[in-house]
C-alpha cells in the first residue's frame, strides 16, 4: 500500500529513471505530488470506430482489434517500427519512431487491444503515430455492443456498395472474437490527458503512461484522502468530499462527477489563496499602527483654492476622501489606486503629499524609469507654482555635489517631496520624517524593493500604490487582495475619446496622408515599433529602418528617435525636442509607454500592433488624447492575422474603457504566470482554478474566507482546525506566499 509522502521512485511502473524525469520536468517527488498533477483535458472514449469509417476529418479515433504483424522501416534516424493493426474492416499502421524495442517486447499479435490516436493519411493508408495502446477491460465489450447498431448500418452500406473486406479468416482455426481482458486500469468514458514535456516523451513517459501510474497509485493508497475543508463548509456548500474529488479529477465516473470534482478543487484552491491574503492583511493591521494625519492645513488648502488647474472630477474627490480617511484612522494605509491613462492620478498623489506636509511629514514618489520620474518632477513643480513646497529628483543620473545637497537637505527635512527611481531605496537616502510613500506603475517593482521604503521611518509610512494598467476584478482580488482599492473611473472634462483605427500595412499611402494632414494642422505624431525581446539589436535595426523610411516619407518634417539603448542624456534631449515642438514626429520603441505627456500629440501609430498585448496597446494609446483636439490611434498590422489577434485588435477599435479591455485581455490570453507578475508579494501558481473563468467561485471563496476569519480571529475554534492546519501546510510546501515585511 502507498502513502502520499512516499518517494515516487518506489511506485510500481516508475523506478529511478522515470522518477528522475518526473522530478526534473514536473517537480514531482512524492505520491502526493503526482496526484496533485491534474489532467489538462479529458478525451471522450465512449465511442469505438471501425477502421473502414476513418476519414481525414477525424481528430482522434478509438479502435478495437489486433496487431497482425510488425516490421521495421527506414534507415538511420528515419528508422521506425510499424505495426499493422486490423479489426476486420480495414488496416491502419501504428508507427513508433522511438522505443521500438519496448513496443515489440510489450505487445504481440495474439492479444486484442484498444488503440487511440490521431489518424493521418500516408501512402494510401491511414497511420497513427505513437498511439495509446492498452488491453481492454470489461467495459470495452459493452461499449462495442452499444455501437453495434451503427456498425450494422455501416456494414449494410458497405455491402450495398459491393465492398467486401475480410482480414480475419472465417475457418475453424481462426481466432475467435476478442474476449474482454482483466482491466489494466479502471475504464472511464472520459480519459485524462496530462501535459508532458518533450524530454518525457523521448523517455516513453507520455500521457497514457502517466495515466496508468496514477491509476495504480489511486488503487493502492493506504487510506482515503483526508478532508481539507471544515466539515460545516463542505456540508453547507454541498461540496464533493476531498477524497471523491481527487479520484474523479483523474478518472471521472461521469461528466457530472468531473464537473463537481473540478468545482470542489477550484473552490478549495481559491479559498486558501483568499484566506491567506485576508489573514495577512488583518495581521498587518494589528501589527502596524499608522501615522495620524489629522490636520488639513495651509499646504493642502492653499493648493486646492489657489493652484488647482481645473475642477476635480467626482471620482478624484471620492478617492481623496478615501485616502484622507485612511491616513487619519491611526492604522497604516495600504491602498491601491487604479485609474486609466490620463485620469489624474498624479494630481491625487500630489494632494495626498500636501496632507503629509501639513502634518510635518515627507513624501517619497518612486517611479520605474528616469523618464517617468522626470515627468513627475516637472508636473509637480508646474502644479505647485510658487508654493513653499520643495520637490527634488533623485535618480542614478543625479551625481556629485547636486546629489549630496539633496541627500543632506532631505535628512534635514528641507525637502518635502522626493521623486525618484529605485535610487531612493539606497541605504544612504535618509528622511527626517517619511510619512507617505507613493509607488507609481508599482507592478514594475519587486516586493523587496518596495519593502525597503518601509524601513526609512520608525513608524511605517502610509503606502499608496498606483497603476495605469486597469486590472480585472478577479485579478485585483487575488493579486491585490490585501490592499484597499480605489478607482478613478472618470477622465478630466474636455477630453475627447480617442478614435482607434485598424490599418493594414499594405495601405501605407492612406496612412501617410492622414499623418500629413494632422501635422499640417500643427499636431505631432508618435510612431512606435515593437520591442523584440529575442534580439534587442534586431529591434534597433528595425527602428532605424523605420526612422529612415519616415524621414524619406516626410522630408518636410523634423523627426526624433528614442529607444532603450540611448544614453539617458541623449534620450532626454530627444524627448525634450519633441515636448518643445521642435520635432513633429517621434519614432520610438515602447520606452514612451509611460512618462511622456505632450498635449499637442494627436496621432499614435503602432507598427506591427499584432505583437503587443491589449494592455500595452491601451497604455501606448494613452500617450495621445491629452489635449482638447481629436486624437487618433492607428494600429498597423499585416493582413494575415489569427482569429485571436483579430479579436484583440477589434477590442481596441471598439472600446476606450481600460477596464473592459483588461477583462477581454484576461479572457483571450488567460491570467498567465501569476507568480511572474505578482503584485502583492503573495506569489502562487494556480493548479486548477482559472481567474479568467472562475470569477463567481473566487468571490464565493473570498466571502467564505472572510466569514471564517471574522468568526475565528484567534484561529482556535476546533471546527476550523482543519483549515488553519491546511493553510500552514500550504505555506510550508509548494505555495510561495511570502508576505511583504
Amino acid at each position: 500500500m502507498l502513502t502520499l509522502d512516499q518517494d515516487i521512485t518506489y511506485v510500481p511502473g516508475v523506478g529511478p529513471r522515470r522518477a528522475e524525469l518526473l522530478n526534473k520536468e514536473l517537480g514531482i517527488r512524492t505520491v502526493g505530488d503526482l496526484l496533485d498533477y491534474f489532467p489538462y483535458k479529458y478525451v471522450d472514449r465512449s465511442r469505438f470506430y471501425r477502421i473502414a469509417e476513418i476519414n481525414g476529418t477525424m481528430p482522434y479515433v478509438q479502435l478495437y482489434g489486433q496487431i497482425l504483424s510488425f516490421e521495421s522501416e527506414g534507415e538511420g534516424r528515419g528508422r521506425r517500427l510499424v505495426a499493422h493493426f486490423g479489426d476486420g474492416t480495414g488496416i491502419v499502421d501504428l508507427v513508433w519512431f522511438q522505443g521500438a524495442k519496448y513496443i515489440a517486447k510489450t505487445y504481440d499479435t495474439r492479444t486484442p487491444y484498444v488503440v487511440f490516436g490521431k489518424p493521418q493519411p500516408y501512402h494510401g493508408r491511414y497511420n497513427i503515430a505513437h498511439p495509446e495502446i492498452e488491453k481492454p477491460d470489461s467495459s470495452v465489450a459493452e461499449m462495442v455492443r452499444r455501437s453495434a447498431f451503427e456498425q450494422q448500418l455501416f456494414d449494410r452500406q458497405q455491402a450495398s456498395a459491393g465492398v467486401e473486406q475480410e482480414l480475419f479468416p472465417t475457418t475453424d482455426d481462426a481466432p475467435a472474437a476478442p474476449e474482454p481482458q482483466h482491466p489494466a486500469q479502471p475504464h472511464s468514458a472520459l480519459r485524462p490527458a496530462y501535459n508532458t514535456t518533450e524530454r518525457m516523451k523521448r523517455g516513453m513517459m507520455q500521457s497514457n503512461v502517466l495515466s496508468r501510474i496514477v491509476s495504480h497509485v489511486l488503487s493502492q493508497l493506504a487510506a482515503p484522502f483526508e478532508e481539507t475543508l471544515p466539515a460545516s463548509l463542505v456540508e453547507r456548500l454541498k461540496l464533493m468530499s476531498h477524497d471523491e474529488a481527487m479520484r474523479n479529477i483523474h478518472f471521472p465516473a461521469s461528466a457530472d462527477s468531473l464537473r463537481r470534482a473540478q468545482s470542489r478543487l477550484k473552490f478549495e484552491e481559491l479559498f486558501y489563496v483568499q484566506l491567506n491574503i485576508l489573514r495577512y492583511a488583518k495581521a498587518r493591521d494589528r501589527k502596524y499602527r499608522g501615522l495620524v494625519f489629522s490636520r488639513v492645513g495651509d499646504a493642502f488648502n492653499g493648493f486646492y483654492f489657489h493652484h488647482l488647474p481645473f475642477q476635480l472630477t467626482n471620482a478624484q474627490k471620492r478617492v481623496i476622501r478615501e485616502i484622507r480617511t485612511d491616513m487619519g484612522s491611526g492604522r497604516q494605509m495600504n491602498r491601491l489606486l487604479q485609474g486609466d491613462v490620463g485620469c489624474g492620478k498624479t494630481l491625487v498623489a500630489l494632494m495626498c503629499a500636501l496632507l503629509a506636509v501639513d502634518n510635518g511629514c515627507q513624501t517619497c514618489i518612486m517611479a520605474p524609469t528616469e523618464i517617468l520620474a522626470e515627468q513627475h518632477l516637472a508636473t509637480l513643480r508646474q502644479l505647485l507654482g510658487d508654493m513653499p513646497v520643495r520637490v527634488e529628483l533623485l535618480t542614478g543620473s543625479v551625481k556629485g555635489k547636486a546629489r549630496k545637497r539633496i541627500l543632506d537637505d532631505l535628512q534635514a527635512g528641507h525637502v518635502h517631496i522626493l521623486v525618484g527611481t529605485h535610487a531612493v531605496i539606497e541605504e544612504n537616502v535618509l528622511f527626517a520624517h517619511l510619512g507617505l510613500v507613493v509607488i507609481d506603475e508599482q507592478h514594475r517593482f519587486g516586493v523587496a524593493q518596495r519593502a525597503r521604503l518601509w524601513q526609512k521611518n520608525v513608524v511605517p509610512p502610509h503606502v499608496l500604490v498606483m497603476t495605469a494598467t486597469p486590472i480585472p476584478r478577479t485579478l485585483a482580488m487575488t493579486l491585490y487582495g490585501d490592499l484597499d482599492v480605489s478607482v478613478i473611473d472618470e477622465l478630466p472634462p474636455g477630453r475627447k475619446p480617442i478614435r482607434t483605427i485598424h490599418q493594414f500595412d499594405a495601405h501605407r499611402r492612406t496612412l501617410n496622408e492622414h499623418i500629413r494632414r494632422q501635422i499640417q494642422l500643427g499636431r505631432q505624431v508618435y510612431i512606435v515599433y515593437p520591442l523584440i525581446k529575442e534580439s534587442e539589436k534586431m529591434d534597433i535595426k528595425n527602428l532605424e529602418a523605420g526612422f529612415a523610411q519616415v524621414k524619406t516619407d516626410f522630408p518636410e518634417c523634423s523627426v526624433s528617435m528614442v529607444h532603450g539603448k540611448l544614453k539617458p542624456a541623449e534620450k532626454d534631449a530627444e524627448m525634450q525636442r519633441f515636448v518643445r515642438g521642435e520635432t513633429q514626429i517621434m519614432v520610438a520603441t515602447t520606452v514612451i509607454e509611460v512618462g511622456v505627456n505632450v498635449p499637442n500629440a494627436s496621432v499614435m501609430v503602432i507598427e506591427n500592433a499584432e505583437r503587443f498585448g491589449l494592455s500595452q496597446l491601451h497604455q501606448l494609446r494613452g500617450r495621445v488624447g491629452r489635449g482638447a483636439e481629436q486624437s487618433f490611434c492607428i494600429l498597423v498590422t499585416k493582413y494575415q492575422l489569427s482569429d485571436v489577434t483579430r479579436k484583440r485588435i477589434q477590442v481596441m477599435v471598439d472600446s476606450n474603457d481600460g477596464f473592459e479591455i483588461a477583462e477581454q485581455d484576461l479572457k483571450l490570453r488567460g491570467p498567465g504566470d501569476l507568480e511572474g507578475t505578482q503584485q502583492s508579494g503573495m506569489a502562487f501558481n494556480l493548479r486548477i482554478a482559472n481567474l479568467a473563468k472562475d470569477g463567481i467561485l473566487l468571490q464565493m471563496a473570498r466571502n467564505e474566507a472572510a466569514a471564517l476569519l471574522d468568526a475565528d480571529p484567534a484561529e482556535n475554534h476546533p471546527e476550523n482546525a482543519v483549515a488553519w492546519q491546511r493553510l500552514q501546510q500550504l505555506r510550508k510546501t509548494h505555495v510561495d506566499w511570502s508576505a511583504i515585511s
